[in-house]
């Protein structure tokens, strides 16, 4: 007699038993997580617009929010001004896997990239590779420069000390330069320089394309630090645009798609690498859209909430998080609770077109 595999299912595994029969907000798809992190752990963060409600969230939980990068040196209005604490390090969105690489690249092999500088249209200069990270943009070139400097030495230190490293993936799809491949977070001519087809191209990552560099990465930050842990998730924002000739709803199933199978295969090639579901929590049938706003694409603070809990329930070890000391100096925490609205590279594309 040959018995029915699915007889020992647990309820997690049976969509009846572990969606249809539990209320919206108590559905928690987190199963069997590879590790507990403590309250004590260095946590540093990086990643698309949805990794900063994962940031302030930690910070808010009391949790060890690892902040290298934090301009404690400077009055509150000018951090806030100047996007201090919305992630570890001051790089902004981080969209790809090839742009978080590149990162480490720079930082670790003194990679050099081609493009150094754009100019916006009121003369000021930025950083193509964070172009809105400081609203007041730089006066020169060397300016630019020297504070791109600055930042990759506390890139480097995020990337040796943190103990806990949380990457959310957002894009495929992605401008890159033609003279040395290296990856913008924007299209040149959207908030500065201009688009030149003979310097630069758009490409949209494949599956392989992205599990490649990300267990690269991964690999690599492993040799810099042997104790990390590190929990990826896929962000649950939809594409504010996309370059393919095609819906852009269609694009981004594809992009979440794919960027989902890259974590997959970085989870079942590392022990230290798990997934959490934020994406499902958010985007799941069973919310019925609950958890997004009115223009069904930003994640609402019921959404987000529903999320943390589930990341509390699951990966908090130890003492109470809300009990946990944080390491930041109350001033920059004050600083970042007040920072606003989620920083959002991807937003000046609807920006610019919407003028």
């Amino acid at each position: 007699m040959i018995e029915n595999p699915y007889k020992s299912a647990k309820d997690y595994q049976m969509w009846r038993r572990a969606v249809s029969r539990v209320e919206a907000h108590r559905i928690d798809p987190v199963v069997d997580p590879k590790f507990k992190i403590s309250a004590e752990m260095r946590v540093g963060t990086a990643g698309s617009c949805f990794a900063q409600h994962i940031s302030k969230q930690i910070s808010k939980i009391g949790f060890n929010y690892f902040v290298p990068e934090d301009g404690c040196d400077l009055p509150e209005d000018v951090r806030t001004r100047r996007n201090y604490g919305v992630f570890s390090a001051r790089y902004g969105n981080i969209y790809t896997v090839a742009q978080l690489l590149q990162l480490f690249e720079e930082a670790f092999d003194g990679r050099t990239l081609f493009e150094t500088a754009w100019q916006r249209p009121d003369g000021q200069y930025v950083d193509p590779y964070r172009p809105q990270i400081d609203q007041d943009g730089f006066d020169s070139i060397q300016g630019v420069d020297h504070s791109r400097k600055e930042h990759l030495n506390y890139v480097k230190e995020l990337f040796c000390k943190s103990e806990l490293f949380i990457f959310t993936l957002g894009l495929t799809e992605a401008w890159r330069s033609k003279k040395d491949g290296a990856v913008f977070p924007l299209a040149p001519g959207v908030v500065a320089s201009t688009f030149d087809p003979d310097v630069h191209e758009y490409h949209n990552y494949s599956a392989s394309e992205v599990e490649e560099t990300l267990i690269k990465f991964l690999a690599r930050l492993k040799k810099v630090n042997p104790n990390v842990k590190v929990l990826l998730t896929v962000s649950p924002v939809p594409l504010i645009a996309t370059y393919e000739n095609r819906h852009v709803l269609v694009s981004t199933t594809y992009s979440k798609s794919v960027l989902r199978v890259a974590a997959q295969g970085a989870v079942d090639e590392f022990d230290w690498v798990d997934y959490f579901p934020s994406y499902e929590i958010i985007t799941g049938s069973s919310t019925g859209g609950i958890y997004f706003e009115d223009d069904h694409r930003e994640v609402n603070s019921k959404g987000v909430a529903h999320a943390m809990r589930c990341f509390v329930n699951n990966y908090v070890s130890g003492k109470e998080a809300s009990s946990a000391p944080t390491t930041l100096n109350p001033s920059v925490v004050a600083s970042f609770e007040s920072a606003g609205d989620i920083i959002c590279d991807e937003e000046a594309l609807d920006t610019e077109l919407s003028r």
